[in-house]
């Protein structure tokens, strides 16, 4: 099998981050800060611990953990927040545990494996409607209901596609939502804190009920998950989602950095302004060298090569030229869409940015 995988230019394997930051989700530059150093400082002066020793339903649970869940609630606004591992495992609570076997939901085709895992080990059935296609997503509610579904329906769709760079139409999925008195469960992974209002989300603000998962290795630059929601929903998971009754407790310490993050977002715009700024000069550089068809929305940018093994012989290149940038081989994307992702992080200056956008403007022409 790992043979066919090396034939077939597949094979992963671990590398270390080497070179300009063009491949990690550390979108506002936060993960090796030296804010976040100090804040570590802080907590670990005022002894919180760095391990919670068990799960939060036995001894784990720590007044870090309540006090970051309150504040979460309160920065996104919704009625309750409930910590997690990681973005991971809160999708696979969400989707395992709260829509009942007589519900539907109904999901985008490109949404996280997360999200496939969770629906795999729930009960509802599963539907996908095509990417971004809101029209689509309409034709199939309508058809379930027609042929007597009378369940609750979930919308499970993503802000920001993580491979794709693009946004969904959140406003008109939410507007079909309200119509179907669906719920619409948003994950917010590559929004947070790049978006929205003091980097809310995009969901913030919508007219709809709403569930939004925000990660917190991301644009935050720790570790977890956040799921804010109704508290109905909120007590639903503590008392039967596997993956957080089950689950070690995140780390107290770690719970006290994401307070600081959120803390600093909300009294500090300049973080989500230079993360917009940054996308901005990036999507400028891409089209100064006619990467019009590359998806210019977010801090993402996919080029789609379509080999396999001239995507990751142009990686390697742009690796060796000191830009750590990674190719997308399937399964994560589709076979024939392998790519490049450019993810325009928080530890690259414009002048890496232009710098990287020549270099790879050579290899496309040589390659071409």
């Amino acid at each position: 099998m790992l043979g066919t995988l090396t034939e077939r230019h597949r094979r992963r394997s671990l590398t270390a981050a080497q070179g300009l930051d063009f491949a990690s989700n550390d979108y506002l530059g936060l993960a090796r800060s030296e804010f976040l150093a100090d804040a570590a400082r802080n907590a670990l002066a005022r002894e919180v611990p760095v391990g919670s020793g068990g799960s939060r339903l036995l001894r784990g649970n720590h007044p870090e953990h309540e006090a970051l869940e309150q504040s979460a609630a309160r920065f996104f606004q919704s009625e309750a927040a409930l910590v997690m591992g990681g973005g991971f495992q809160a999708n696979q609570a969400i989707f395992s545990t709260l829509p009942a076997a007589e519900d539907l939901i109904l999901y985008d085709a490109l949404v996280h494996a997360s999200a496939h895992e969770g629906m795999r080990l729930g009960r509802a059935e599963a539907r996908a409607f095509k990417h971004n296609d809101v029209e689509d997503a309409r034709r199939i509610l309508e058809e379930w209901r027609a042929k007597g579904g009378t369940g609750q329906i979930w919308m499970a769709v993503e802000s920001v596609y993580s491979m794709q760079g693009d946004l969904a139409p959140l406003t008109a999925l939410a507007d079909i939502a309200v119509a179907f008195d669906a719920i619409l469960v948003v994950d917010e992974a590559h929004a947070t804190g790049v978006f929205g209002q003091n980097g809310r989300g995009l969901a913030h603000g919508l007219e709809a009920e709403l569930v939004t998962l925000h990660t917190c290795g991301k644009g935050l630059g720790v570790a977890g998950g956040l799921i804010c929601g109704p508290r109905v929903m909120i007590d639903t998971l503590i008392n039967r989602a596997r993956p957080f009754i089950f689950a070690t407790a995140p780390s107290p310490l770690n719970a006290a950095l994401l307070q600081a993050v959120l803390e600093r977002l909300q009294c500090e715009a300049t973080l989500t302004q230079s993360a917009v700024s940054r996308m901005h000069f990036a999507h400028a550089c891409a089209r100064r060298i006619g990467l019009l068809n590359a998806s210019l929305n977010s801090q993402i940018i996919p080029i789609i090569l379509g080999d396999d093994a001239l995507t990751m012989r142009i990686a390697s290149e742009l690796q060796a030229h000191g830009f750590d940038v990674r190719g997308i081989r399937p399964p994560t994307v589709p076979r024939g869409k392998s790519r490049l992702r450019i993810s325009v992080t928080g530890n690259v200056s414009d002048a890496d940015i232009t710098a990287l956008f020549d270099i790879l403007s050579n290899q496309l022409k040589a390659a071409a």
